[in-house]
């Protein structure tokens, strides 16, 4: 078993206990891709494999899962909002390299700024973020242009024990992925025009921004080359503008 593989099965199993599933459409080359990478008995077969569902209220529930033996293990899982409701993204970037281990865990607003919105889905979970805060250190400063994504509640950490991440940052996956349904489970549709306006480009805002700077891209083009990490990206991962060209 992968360092990040009891992330993904509670994850999976939890959602599946609290909603009402359906699968959402994975492109047949996206379901699992492998490569082999280094050389001699540095030679490793990473494996990426795709998972996605959908529900009334969450326009797409994904992960990325990425299995490279010691050189590398990744978990991306992110859970996208219908566009009718104004739910914050939930998402969990989980990385171990050879250097260490990178996590970063968050509720990321569709509207940073509005007083009305970090009342309702940001002031709720910051005693969770505090108490998580204390145990994990801060991974320290991060791009000024991302920082418009980020919550408040916005959990970045570095921790170099793996023993941490196996106990305090997947007890802290569990604890931000329940809060994230329970707010989920409350949310009610939003009907106004002007409203359903802005959280639709608030979302693009989102994707794009991902999509173009996502910190994956790189690896994926040495596993798998230029064409499939593009598609990947833009057909997969941050597909919103394609669904809605596609709808169109």
């Amino acid at each position: 078993m992968t360092l990040y593989q009891p992330f993904l099965d509670h994850a999976i199993s939890y959602i599946k206990l609290r909603l009402d599933l359906a699968p959402y459409p994975i492109p047949r080359e996206f379901e699992s891709k492998s490569a082999i990478v280094g050389k001699g008995k540095n030679q490793e077969t990473v494996v990426t494999s795709s998972y996605a569902f959908r529900t009334p209220k969450l326009r797409q529930i994904r992960a990325a899962h990425v299995q490279g033996g010691k050189a590398l293990q990744v978990l991306n899982f992110v859970i996208f909002p219908q566009l009718n409701y104004d739910l914050p993204f939930f998402g969990a970037d989980l990385v171990t390299l050879p250097g260490g281990n990178l996590i970063a865990l968050d509720m990321q607003p569709l509207f940073r700024d509005e007083a009305k919105y970090r009342a309702k889905y940001t002031e709720p979970i910051l005693p969770m973020f505090h108490a998580y805060h204390e145990r994990l250190s801060w991974g320290g400063d991060f791009p000024e242009e991302a920082q418009l994504f980020f919550s408040p509640a916005f959990l970045w950490s570095r921790p170099k024990e793996t023993r941490i991440v196996e106990t305090i940052v997947f007890e802290a996956f569990r604890d931000y992925l329940q809060a994230y349904l329970d707010f989920a489970e409350q949310a009610e549709p939003v009907k106004d025009p002007h409203n359903l306006q802005a959280i639709k480009e608030a979302q693009l805002q989102y994707t794009r921004y991902r999509a173009d700077k996502d910190p994956a891209r790189g690896m994926f083009k040495r596993f798998y080359g230029e064409e499939w990490t593009e598609e990947y990206i833009h057909g997969f991962l941050f597909d919103l503008e394609r669904s809605l060209s596609s709808v169109s």
